[in-house]
């Protein structure tokens, strides 16, 4: 009923305002709540054993059959996006249609595997380079794999030969992260090395065949649910969570990309860039399309955890992920858009929504379209409020022909009205645009009963 009401409101919203240029998305986002080297450790594997409570908030896994329960609310929210709206949205949350354990445990397993790459790199001379710049030489890779008793080096170049890698002499980020496929099979069954203690562990300890089943279980939800969306004419995006299950939900959401985005961006990830490593992650996945030759969609938000976070890391000892101010948090927003926009410009095969209620990445946003010569009318970029916050945003959008959106929570209201102080307390001064919006509107009044036309422009 809750979603319902909330379709209709925004409906009425739309009738009252008159404005026919503002495509108002069907965007589900009610959600459960969440609860250096070593200190990634910390990060990925503190909740090894511990059940499936996470943090300051707390999600219950209770089975697969409650994941399929969900994803089928997903369809339907789908459906009523793609029922309402032309080139609608509609947001899903990876923790509902997995269990948040596996997505700790398979993020570790990825930050494992990346870490020992920066390693290798460090060693190699090349500390303090951008991510996508480090280059491993392959021979010397071989090598350290024999040295360390990983494989040996003849089976080492049947990993490079299977994949035709390092056929330049070197490989990079993305080369080693394509070395497993996580669609068929989780790892190969690799020790690597532990330099604090100088022994060997499994990259993967722990994973049964029944988790083995759940990889392929979401994988198969997030199959049908993107079908669905292809169908309905709705884009799919996976929305960001907790630090610790990040890696987990990008990867998976990166292999959909991989399936529907080969014509257009029909699959969405979402970057928070209060992450210290936000820029790394975009440039990455951006860098990772170019190859493969797929659309690249993302959702640029600041982030939602902030608090929990930070807790979190002073709690388990590991370094905070977040940026020290807001000030650097604006920053990282402003660099991720940008290179979106220059990939824009140049390939014509990315698309973003800002999703953001401060005026100054708007402005900053339609100005650098301006500069770089992306017109609205294209539709790779386009913006995104919640419902009832910043219309003095949102409309004049829509009137100068931006594709813009109103994000519609729904739900429950025990889970709505967390999940919105969250956003107030992103937005921190929210309160200062509500009084704003109110002198703004109370101005429009003024002026349509002094011109005798209160029920119309």
């Amino acid at each position: 009923m809750l979603l319902l009401g909330a379709l209709s409101l925004l409906h009425t919203r739309a009738l009252l305002i008159g404005d026919p240029h503002v495509p108002c998305s069907r965007i589900s986002a009610a959600e459960k709540e969440m609860g250096g080297a070593a200190q990634r450790e910390k990060q990925y594997g503190a909740h090894q054993g511990s059940g499936d409570h996470y943090g300051a908030h707390t999600h219950f896994y209770t089975d697969e059959a409650k994941c399929d329960q969900h994803m089928e609310i997903f369809l339907r929210c789908i459906d009523a996006s793609g029922g309402s709206s032309e080139d609608g949205f509609s947001a899903i949350k990876l923790t509902a249609l997995a269990r948040p354990q596996f997505l700790v445990q398979f993020s570790e397993v990825l930050v494992k595997w990346r870490r020992f790459f920066l390693q290798m790199a460090t060693e190699q001379g090349q500390a303090g380079q951008a991510v996508l710049e480090m280059k491993l030489e392959v021979e010397k890779l071989q090598e350290t794999l024999a040295n360390l008793g990983i494989v040996t080096k003849a089976e080492s170049q049947e990993w490079f030969m299977d994949k035709s890698l390092g056929t330049g002499g070197t490989v990079d980020l993305l080369d080693w992260n394509s070395l497993f496929d996580s669609r068929i099979k989780i790892s190969k069954p690799l020790l690597i090395p532990n330099r604090q203690t100088g022994q060997l562990e499994p990259l993967l300890s722990c994973f049964s065949k029944e988790e083995d089943l759940q990889m392929k279980r979401v994988l198969q939800r997030m199959d049908v649910l993107a079908k669905r969306a292809m169908e309905k004419g709705v884009r799919l995006m996976v929305d960001a969570e907790q630090s610790y299950f990040q890696p987990a939900i990008s990867r998976l959401t990166v292999e959909t990309q991989r399936r529907f985005n080969r014509n257009q961006a029909i699959i969405f990830n979402t970057y928070q860039c209060y992450l210290k490593e936000a820029y790394d992650n975009v440039t990455g996945d951006v860098e990772l399309s170019r190859r493969e030759g797929w659309h690249f969609g993302t959702k640029l938000v600041r982030g939602a955890y902030m608090e929990q976070e930070r807790e979190r890391a002073a709690h388990m000892g590991y370094e905070d992920p977040i940026n020290p101010t807001y000030e650097k948090t604006n920053e990282m927003y402003h660099r991720c858009l940008d290179y979106v926009l220059e990939e824009i410009k140049h390939r014509r095969k990315a698309s973003v929504m800002v999703a953001s209620h401060n005026e100054d990445t708007v402005k900053f946003t339609l100005r650098r379209m301006m500069e770089l010569g992306i017109h609205p009318s294209e539709k790779k970029v386009c913006f995104g409020q919640l419902l009832g916050m910043c219309d003095q945003i949102t409309f004049p959008l829509g009137q100068a022909g931006f594709p813009v959106y109103k994000y519609v929570p729904y739900g429950p209201v025990n889970e709505v009205l967390p999940y919105l102080s969250r956003r107030a307390q992103e937005n921190r001064g929210f309160m200062q645009r509500a009084n704003r919006e109110r002198d703004l509107l109370w101005k429009e009044v003024k002026r349509r009963l002094l011109a005798g036309n209160l029920f119309s422009h």
